[in-house]
């Protein structure tokens, strides 16, 4: 093992996360070893869209980066259509109700992170590592993603319960302007989701994201591009105009999982590898930033005599996002369980409280508030 006193963090996974933390701590003067994965092999381009609140917005404006980004690859979203799948279920949510500038902010995946690592060429005290090199620091990062492998050797358990569904991912194009309106249908057994978005059309473009059984993403993803089409444009309404591929398709599995510690003596857990959620908030990068930020801030605030990698300091961070990461899993998996069952009372039950909920301001702001993480 490469044992270097010059280093005082190893940050294992070069991801939106990863690169975030690297950036946050060279501000505050450590020296960082960032290791980024193999690249992978060439393929379809990355049709990943990012859904960020007002959090991470401000984490990645303090690290230089949001300005950096391309204005086509960053949509605000001023307003919010919610449906279930029978009247009257709906709820709506606007940026001008709420007092604020945006709801959130569609961001293209690989220029976010193209962003953050030109950034990272210009930090101070950071540099790159080839991930199979073997570095010891007084504290080791984990931001590898669900599938750490680095989390696997230290026997980090990791329950991963997976839901039987599949992600379908694209970006569309429409006949008409999306005028900053994001849209969602939860509907016994799917849910999709419409992401305003200037790419690949300014002001007439979408990312989806259609999370569906394995079965029905199968069949969906094998249809020629004009079926797939129809299936989407039935399944829409017409609510957003006439939909069409803009891009390839591309999928991944769904599942929640947990890490049972996020700490150790020397180690700490971020994003995906600490927490799994459902795509269906749009909330797991918004964790992951969430996660930096506060790593951020308790090593700023340390006693000068406390070690990194010390045990009882990390545990600082760990008990701050015990709640939120929490609550968000809850709430995840709790809104893809009341809306799979087909069950007539439920279906009736769980529409009507959507209804509910639109009339309740309060509800609404208070919802609102916890996705733009306030």
């Amino acid at each position: 093992m490469n044992s270097d006193s010059s280093i005082d963090v190893c940050i294992r996974g070069a991801g939106a996360v990863g690169a975030s933390l690297a950036l946050a701590l060279s501000r505050q003067g450590l020296r960082v070893v960032l290791q980024a994965a193999a690249p992978a092999p060439a393929g379809q381009p990355d049709v990943r869209a990012y859904a960020l609140n007002a959090a991470s917005v401000a984490l990645l404006r303090s690290l230089k980066v949001w300005e950096a980004l391309p204005p086509d690859a960053v949509t605000p979203v001023h307003d919010m259509q919610i449906a279930g799948d029978a009247r009257p279920g709906a709820l709506s949510f606007s940026a001008w109700e709420q007092a604020v500038e945006a709801l959130a902010w569609i961001v293209d995946a690989a220029a976010l992170e193209t962003a953050l690592h030109t950034a990272l060429r210009f930090a101070p005290h950071v540099r790159m590592a080839a991930p199979e090199e073997s570095i010891a620091a007084p504290l080791t990062a984990l931001c590898e993603g669900k599938h750490s492998a680095t989390r696997q050797r230290l026997g980090i358990e990791f329950e991963m319960h997976w839901y039987g569904q599949r992600a379908i991912a694209a970006r569309l194009t429409s006949d008409r302007p999306h005028h900053g309106t994001a849209r969602q249908w939860f509907r016994s057994p799917d849910v999709l989701a419409l992401l305003p978005f200037d790419r690949p059309q300014p002001h007439t473009s979408y990312g989806l994201v259609w999370s569906l059984p394995e079965a029905r993403a199968g069949e969906l993803l094998a249809l020629p591009a004009t079926e797939f089409e129809a299936a989407l444009n039935d399944a829409t309404g017409g609510a957003a105009g006439r939909l069409a591929l803009g891009s390839e398709r591309a999928a991944w599995p769904l599942g929640i999982g947990q890490a049972r510690r996020v700490t150790g003596p020397g180690w700490a857990l971020l994003g995906d590898s600490a927490h799994v959620v459902h795509p269906l908030a749009g909330q797991g990068l918004n964790l992951g930033l969430a996660d930096v930020q506060v790593l951020a801030e308790t090593l700023a605030a340390r006693e000068p005599w406390r070690a990194l990698g010390d045990e009882r300091l990390l545990s600082r961070y760990a008990r701050r996002r015990l709640g939120p990461t929490s609550a968000m899993a809850t709430v995840t998996d709790g809104l893809l369980h009341l809306f799979a069952p087909p069950t007539p009372g439920l279906r009736e039950l769980r529409n009507r409280g959507l209804n509910l909920v639109d009339h309740l301001p309060r509800a609404k702001r208070w919802l609102a508030g916890r996705a733009l993480g306030l």
